[in-house]
């Protein structure tokens, strides 16, 4: 909460400056692991103020693919910061989200931060 409140420079735009909370079990880089993936994720604007793409912050939390956490299945929810919807309730709403009680018991094999170009 405290990263996903800071507010940085971004361009005037609803989608300049968001939050991505993510889970799933993918299979992009070799064999199949349950990611848990928390991204910020910048508008960036040419000289003139147009849109030339996105920077994306990723902290990943790998797990192995156990079949509890593959039943979760995947999730993804966005939130915004100039628009209508309020930091403090989309984040309460990952909290009262199933996945919590059992994502909990497993340990993270390996912790992933990085930087990303969209």
């Amino acid at each position: 909460m405290r990263f996903g409140s800071q507010r940085f420079d971004t361009a005037d735009t609803p989608d300049a400056d968001g939050l991505l909370f993510q889970y799933g079990t993918h299979a992009f880089e070799g064999p199949p692991v349950f990611t848990l993936d928390l991204a910020r994720q910048f508008e960036i604007n040419d000289a003139s103020g147009e849109h030339d793409h996105y920077i994306q912050l990723h902290c990943e939390l790998r797990y192995e693919p156990v079949p509890q956490l593959r039943a979760l299945r995947h999730f993804e929810t966005w939130f915004f910061h100039d628009t209508d919807d309020e930091l403090d309730a989309w984040a309460d709403s990952l909290g009262r989200q199933e996945f919590w009680p059992i994502v909990r018991t497993f340990h993270p094999q390996e912790i992933r931060v990085y930087q990303e170009q969209a």
